[in-house]
Parts: C-alpha cells; structure tokens; sequence
C-alpha cells in the first residue's frame, strides 16, 4: 500500500470568495468527509500538494493528512483544475477507516518479456487500472500481470489475475488486460513492378491504309 502524507489546515469560512482568497494566497480550498461524519472544509498549501501529485498515483496512494494536530488517512476522491492553466482549485479527501471497505481504481502493471514478442509477436497493453472493493487496510498500490509465458494469439484477462488477499474485483471478468497478436504483412506492389507490367503489355501498331482512288479500282 503506497502511503504519503500531508499538511492541512482547518478552516471555518465556505463560498466563492473566500476560495478566491486562499487561492490568491497560494492556498487550495479543499474537505474531507466520510465514516458518518460531517463534511470539514479544509486548506492545503499548494506549493506541497503540487509536489506531492508529482510523484504519487492519486487514486490509489492513502494521504495521511496533519490537520490541527490530528492525524487523519484519507483518499483523494476528486481533484478540480482550472480549465487551462495548471492551478488546482479544489481537492476532496475521503476519510479511511479500517474494517470500512471503499472502491478505488488501481494501476496495473505488466512485468516480464513475453515469449510470443520474442517471435515477432506484439503485445498491446489494452486496459490500465482495475476497479476494485477493499478494506484500506488491505489496498494494493498497483496489481502486477507476468507475460513470461504469453504466446502469439494469445491473452490475459481480468480473470486470470492474481489477486491479494481482501481484494475483490469490480471489473468484467472477461476483458482483456493485455494481447498479444501477430503482425498483420501486407504486401505492396512497387512502382518498379506496376511499370514493368505496362511495359510487358504488347502495344499494337495503327495500321493506317491510304484508300485507294476509284479510278485504280
């Protein structure tokens, strides 16, 4: 399980307004809900969570909030951006609780070379995160696949996974986390062969007969 953790600040105003202060202040407006208790409007500096999201999986990392002395696990629910400029506008936080289970979305990651590549073969990577139900306790930070042993025609689906303890998928069993086909050969003509070909085609003379006058007739 990935964990991080993270400062936060309590505090009591809501609204647009006093979003639009914190931000100015280099400050993001953020809450945290959860385990039946009500929503706490929270502020992050936004020069440390910035730096955080750098270098963690979001969805799948337990942030450890220090807020006002206490310290809280949380999961990062949402995170709203400014429709084109890099600024984070607001973050929701989830609070974890052991016993309680949640649903999350974690990455998937392929290990070993496949034995069909070796052949020519190509794998493509065609689902990225899983859907899964588990106790916090429990929570992978990512769910590997082995495709040693993956031949040419062959693939691997969610129910083939090998999955921890605790962990239940919510995904289709039959799709497809990775595939490995053969490379489709196609086969062109060049234009040396198309002008070879007209230039095998017998090209017939035009006969051109002078009529003859009546009188030789």
């Amino acid at each position: 399980m990935a964990t991080a953790t993270l400062t936060a600040t309590p505090r009591t105003g809501t609204g647009t307004g006093v979003a639009r202060k914190l931000r100015s202040s280099g400050q993001v407006p953020a809450i945290i809900y959860g385990h039946h208790r009500e929503p706490q409007p929270l502020a992050l500096d936004a020069r440390e969570l910035e730096k955080l999201l750098e270098h963690i999986s979001a969805e799948s990392t337990v942030i450890e909030l220090n807020a006002d002395g206490r310290k809280l696990r949380t999961l990062i629910r949402e995170i709203q951006r400014h429709p084109f400029k890099r600024q984070i506008l607001h973050v929701d936080f989830q609070e974890l609780v052991a016993g309680e289970k949640i649903t999350v979305r974690v990455p998937i990651v392929v290990t070993g070379t496949a034995a069909g590549v070796r052949e020519g073969g190509i794998l493509d990577h065609t689902m990225r995160e899983l859907e899964i139900e588990v106790d916090p306790v429990n929570m992978p930070s990512h769910i590997e696949v082995d495709v040693s042993e993956l031949t040419l025609g062959h693939s691997i689906h969610v129910g083939d996974l090998k999955l921890p303890a605790g962990v239940t998928v919510l995904d289709d069993p039959e799709a497809s986390i990775v595939v490995l086909s053969t490379p489709k050969v196609q086969v062109e003509e060049t234009p040396a062969a198309v002008e070879g070909a007209e230039a095998a085609t017998p090209v017939e003379p035009e006969v051109i007969r002078k009529a003859k006058d009546e009188d030789e007739e």
